[in-house]
């Protein structure tokens, strides 16, 4: 295939009937919460759902660009297939991307098998570098729409950053209490581990010390560790009066780079106000990520580089 064009086929099971899933490509009010890659907003999102409908997405990036893209429902067969014709505006506004997206669903007894295949075209010399990031940003959207279709999006913390080193030193960041220790918590924090083992059914215990003297313990139970794409955990304080949450992060390859991602999923939606409210954990989150980016681009990244070149 020419470098000015691209395509790629994924398949996913969702816990969702077909029905819904296909509502969820198809309804603005859905596409407003999923379509478009992890770190991004979607300011607004409008759907026709129709054979020859038009729908309108427009994408924000962390830097506050927007990306429109504007397509049109071409096949429209519910809730089994749909195929969108679409053109993706770049920073400019101008036409960047051509698309074609086949979205195929099989019913699996509650469950969904979807299978999406995408074939884009670069309308830009410019525009080629986009198809670089074309299949990481379809599997973290479809992560969003498994999201949504879970109910997991109404009661979760999503947190990206992209971070300027290959996923297994980011994922070692995450695992190695020698580097925990460098990183973790938010602005101003140290960090105490009686307890590490990183594997499934394996647990992380450890005190956070808070700058204002306060201790908070935590347990962490590892569900899934799959070096270096992903790790999976469940995350409470090891008191019975305090709920748990999921925990999800994902390490995805991006041109030698990593995203990662960091999900944190509450019991219910009362829970997540509440944590946010009492402990400030979204600015905690980011400031933690923080901590770790600065980490692993000015300590841990160059100290192996060092260690590669004596």
């Amino acid at each position: 295939m020419a470098e000015d064009s691209k395509e790629i086929t994924l398949t996913r099971i969702v816990d969702a009937p077909a029905a819904l899933v296909f509502e969820a490509w198809t309804s603005g009010k859905h596409l407003k919460h999923w379509y478009a890659p992890d770190g991004f907003d979607i300011p607004s999102a409008s759907a026709d759902a129709r054979q020859g409908g038009a729908y309108e997405i427009v994408m924000r990036s962390p830097d506050g660009d927007d990306f429109p893209l504007n397509g049109t429902y071409t096949e429209f067969d519910p809730p089994r297939k749909l195929v969108m014709e679409s053109i993706a505006a770049g920073p400019d506004g101008s036409p960047a991307l051509r698309a074609v997206s086949t979205v195929t669903l099989v019913d699996q007894g509650g469950k969904t098998e979807m299978t999406v295949h995408e074939r884009a075209e670069a309308l830009t010399p410019q525009a080629v570098m986009m198809l670089g990031g074309m299949e990481l940003g379809m599997v973290q959207s479809l992560r969003r729409l498994d999201d949504l279709l879970t109910g997991a999006y109404d009661r979760m913390i999503s947190i990206t950053r992209m971070i300027e080193a290959p996923r297994d030193v980011v994922f070692d960041a995450w695992t190695s209490n020698e580097h925990l220790e460098q990183w973790w918590g938010p602005n101003g924090f140290t960090l105490t581990t009686d307890e590490i083992d990183v594997r499934p059914g394996g647990r992380w215990v450890f005190t956070m010390h808070g700058p204002d003297g306060v201790d908070y313990p935590n347990v962490i139970v590892y569900e899934e560790v799959a070096r270096p794409e992903r790790i999976a955990f469940e995350h409470g304080s090891g008191t019975s009066d305090d709920p748990t949450f999921q925990g999800v992060i994902t390490f995805d390859e991006f041109m030698g780079n990593t995203v990662l991602t960091m999900r944190s999923v509450f019991t219910t939606r009362e829970h997540l106000d509440e944590v946010v409210e009492r402990v400030g954990a979204i600015e905690g989150g980011n400031q933690t990520l923080d901590r770790l980016v600065g980490y692993v681009t000015e300590r841990l990244q160059p100290a192996i580089k060092a260690r590669h070149e004596t």
